[in-house]
């Protein structure tokens, strides 16, 4: 490393090299997302992705592009999906059920009004 110019020339080339990197590991994860698509398919693009990588990376951009963004929401959608069902399953009752909860037992008579009255205020907060 003699010059700045040197080092500069370094430091654009590992950007192109990571840049290329998050380009195909895009491309190679929407091709196994992809379930119109062939298994042969699937393996021409990861053979042409192999032997001529930055023209079948440009390909595949410019002809499968579009359809790529509408795989990338539905994933992003079929995750919030999942995301929220889990979050509902491991959340328990909903605030309505632990109030009825704790008024069948100040009913019962198992607590009074002021045990009632704070469970109440919890599950409101």
């Amino acid at each position: 490393m003699d010059s700045f110019w040197d080092w500069f020339g370094l430091l654009i080339y590992w950007f192109l090299f990571f840049a290329y990197l998050v380009i195909l590991f895009q491309i190679l994860t929407d091709l196994f997302r992809d379930r119109t698509l062939g298994g042969w398919a699937k393996a021409v693009w990861i053979v042409f992705l192999v032997i001529v990588p930055f023209l079948t990376a440009l390909v595949y951009v410019i002809a499968r592009g579009g359809s790529m963004a509408e795989r990338q929401v539905e994933a992003i959608k079929s995750a919030k999906a999942d995301t929220d069902s889990y979050i509902r399953e491991v959340a328990g009752k909903s605030p309505a059920e632990h109030i009825s909860d704790a008024k069948a037992l100040l009913d019962a008579g198992v607590i009074d009004d002021a045990e009632f009255a704070q469970l109440k205020a919890k599950a409101l907060a």
